[in-house]
């Protein structure tokens, strides 16, 4: 009699515990390769498309909906209640006060200057050390600089965009905005892009730019390398959600990610970039 009634309490507590709805987790995910890519022959192949299902498959106490927005939808979200994340955000102190953020993700090579090869000598005045001063170059009004509207491009260079006369920016909007930017530039409309190397490389592909007709430059100051982090809705479910994925970033390979991103790089590139990254993780790892 004894063990049919604990028994029929284990049961009555397990239905319990599985008629419970699980918690539904929006990710956000928004056209944006080599992280993430929504047509054409490289379909799912980026960087978080690949994490994506990595994480998912660790976050069963969830129910997870994958939804595509734009920039400005994707913004607008994470400032509502409800559970959403997006696996693709860089970290801003500003960011920061209204979403919940994880531990690094992965590494990227910063931004830099993209300019025709035939107008890299307009940038001569203002490289040092093989890096560009992008605050000198601003302030010079000499040149227009296109930009994504309402990006965040790292807390150095938002600073120093913010600063700029208005007058040296030409800020595009739209789903394919930096594809917009690249046709402006060979033009000749525009002469200077701002973006990520790996980006830029992508859309002028698909643009039909040859590679060895842009040039591309970092920016003094930035630094070589910046994370990527996931973001949540800062309420106590986000908050929460983000500790759970911190307990699986913990245990992922990043190398598999690593890996993932420098096979979008120059071949040049690579070998530096997965040093550095292992280097990274390794650090944050600790010993």
């Amino acid at each position: 009699m004894c063990a049919v009634a604990v028994f029929i309490l284990l049961a009555s507590q397990a239905q319990s515990t599985w008629a419970q709805p699980k918690e539904t987790l929006v990710w956000l995910l928004r056209d944006l390769p080599p992280l993430m890519i929504f047509e054409g022959p490289e379909k799912g192949q980026g960087v978080i498309d690949q994490l994506l299902p990595l994480l998912i498959a660790r976050m069963p106490q969830y129910q997870h909906t994958l939804m595509r927005v734009n920039r400005a939808r994707g913004l607008q979200m994470l400032h509502e209640p409800s559970l959403t994340c997006d696996a693709a955000l860089n970290w801003s102190q500003e960011r920061a006060s209204w979403m919940a953020f994880s531990i690094p993700v992965f590494r990227a090579i910063s931004n830099g200057l993209a300019v025709r090869r035939v107008d890299r000598q307009l940038l001569t005045p203002f490289i040092q050390d093989g890096e560009v001063d992008l605050a000198a170059l601003l302030a010079s009004g000499g040149e227009k600089l296109g930009i994504i509207a309402e990006r965040n491009y790292g807390e150095y260079l938002d600073a120093l965009l913010k600063q700029a006369p208005a007058h040296a920016l030409t800020l595009h909007y739209g789903n394919d905005a930096l594809g917009s930017l690249l046709q402006m530039q060979r033009l000749g409309r525009l002469r200077l892009l701002l973006g990520y190397r790996s980006e830029i490389r992508y859309q002028a592909r698909q643009q039909g730019i040859a590679e060895d007709d842009l040039q591309f430059y970092p920016i003094r100051g930035t630094g070589k390398y910046l994370s990527g982090y996931i973001g949540c809705t800062d309420t106590p479910q986000g908050r929460q959600a983000i500790i759970e994925i911190n307990q699986v970033l913990r245990d992922l390979p990043h190398e598999r990610l690593s890996q993932a991103y420098a096979a979008w790089l120059d071949p040049d590139s690579r070998s530096d970039y997965l040093e550095a990254s292992r280097a990274f993780f390794s650090q944050q790892a600790g010993p």
